[in-house]
């Protein structure tokens, strides 16, 4: 038997077990879950030296293989992050159980009672790339909303994926969830990805979480209907009426609070009228932080000209002329794309030409630009005067989330617990007919 057909098999027959596991699991009390939940995490804390252990032969194989610099730093797993882990499991325990929800309640005008509520979705998929936590992230909000899951995690995390999957699921199995509630599927195979999404009728949902790449490839070709999680190409937009303090910090933590996340800033716009007043201050902190500036031809003289009066403070601009590739471009690296625009009409144009209506922001103190920036930007998440760094859903208050989405239909931005279930009509009646 080939390998290939060892796969398909494998692959089917991992989602037809969580399948069947999904039929028990929605049946299961909100308590018996959040149980579930605890039991997880403490499994996490309990085997977090093997989690890590696990983790460092990833990162070792990582290493080798010359991956950037930003995919080690979402690889990589410490004792704090697996306990951050465990405590977002912990997190989704004190949220309100979300299957039963009577979200409508009318009566027909034959008397028969109509109740719309919530259930699960049944089997959730996942595939994902170099992020070991998006595993027990998934798992525990799979484990809420009372679906099971498949996960298919990329080869980079490997080792660790198995390790905390297996221990998850049993955690789960020994306080009464089903089996195979949570599977992992573990070979590094790529067309196992392609054998997941063609199982139409027996996984519900896809939701691939990665790089532009992975995330086209599932949209284009999945015949399982598919959340879309973006990628990030988010601006700052600096609008003439900003306090430039304020201003240099949002675009620091923005840019600089962790290079390899998708809400990151991957762009700064800069009001023509104070472009010299504010970039060189702006341009020197990135320097600082060691940022790769491309930069459009205002930005680029305000780089020679900060670079020149700098040079005697030991900061070195590292500055190039930006292409138009640059405002398209997801850099997920200690590199930013600078560029100066007539007002807020051109700045809005440049984000919903190139952005991927993930997060953007703006910085100003006019009520009415941040206003008409609020509602001609289109994206899931749109800031005034704060940092992109917020997109996220543990900051918005859902818990752990399972992705953002940056499409319009079922879920937008952050999303977790609500978008992973679906609802049915339960109507009661006396005896109705209808004629």
């Amino acid at each position: 038997m080939t390998e290939r057909m060892e796969s398909t098999e494998s692959v089917r027959a991992i989602a037809l077990a969580a399948k069947a596991a999904s039929r028990e699991l929605g049946t299961t009390t909100g308590e018996k879950r959040n149980q579930a939940l605890a039991a997880m995490a403490q499994a996490l804390r309990a085997r977090a030296p093997e989690i890590v252990a696990e983790n460092s032969l990833d990162m070792e194989a990582a290493r080798r293989a010359g991956t950037a610099e930003s995919l080690l730093d979402r690889l990589m797993l410490d004792e704090s992050r697996v306990e951050a882990m465990a405590a977002a499991l912990e997190d989704l325990m004190v949220l309100p159980d979300p299957l039963g929800t009577v979200q409508v309640h009318r009566e027909l005008y034959n008397g028969i009672e109509l109740d719309r509520v919530s259930v699960p979705l049944g089997v959730v998929a996942m595939v994902y790339e170099a992020r070991p936590n998006v595993t027990a992230d998934a798992a525990g909000i799979c484990i809420k909303t009372g679906n099971a899951c498949v996960l298919r995690g990329g080869s980079l995390a490997a080792r660790s994926n198995a390790v905390i999957a297996r221990l998850l699921h049993e955690a789960a199995v020994g306080v009464g969830m089903p089996r195979n509630c949570i599977r992992a599927l573990e070979t590094t195979d790529r067309s196992a990805t392609d054998e997941l999404m063609a199982l139409h009728g027996i996984v519900d949902v896809l939701i691939p979480r990665g790089g532009a790449g992975l995330i086209r490839h599932c949209v284009e070709h999945s015949k399982v209907p598919v959340i879309e999680t973006g990628t990030g190409n988010c601006h700052v937009y600096v609008h003439a009426s900003a306090d430039e303090d304020m201003a240099c910090a949002i675009v620091l933590n923005a840019k600089c609070r962790r290079y390899g996340v998708c809400n990151a800033a991957e762009t700064l716009l800069v009001d023509r009228s104070i472009a010299r007043s504010f970039l060189p201050g702006m341009l020197s902190a990135l320097a600082h932080e060691g940022v790769l500036m491309h930069c459009d031809e205002e930005a680029y003289d305000c780089a020679i000209w900060t670079r020149d009066e700098s040079g005697r403070t030991g900061i070195e601009l590292n500055f190039v002329r930006a292409t138009d590739e640059d405002w398209a471009t997801e850099y997920l690296a200690p590199e930013i794309a600078v560029k100066c625009v007539d007002g807020i009409d051109e700045a809005i144009e440049h984000i919903n030409r190139y952005g991927t209506k993930h997060s953007e922001a703006i910085v100003a103190s006019d009520d009415g630009a941040a206003g008409r920036f609020v509602a001609g930007v289109d994206a899931a998440a749109v800031y005034v005067n704060a940092s992109t760094a917020f997109t996220d859903g543990g900051e918005f208050g859902m818990g752990a989330e399972i992705g953002i989405s940056t499409q319009k239909l079922h879920a937008r931005g952050p999303f977790a617990l609500e978008a992973l279930t679906s609802y049915k009509y339960v109507l009661r009646g006396s005896g109705q007919v209808r004629m």
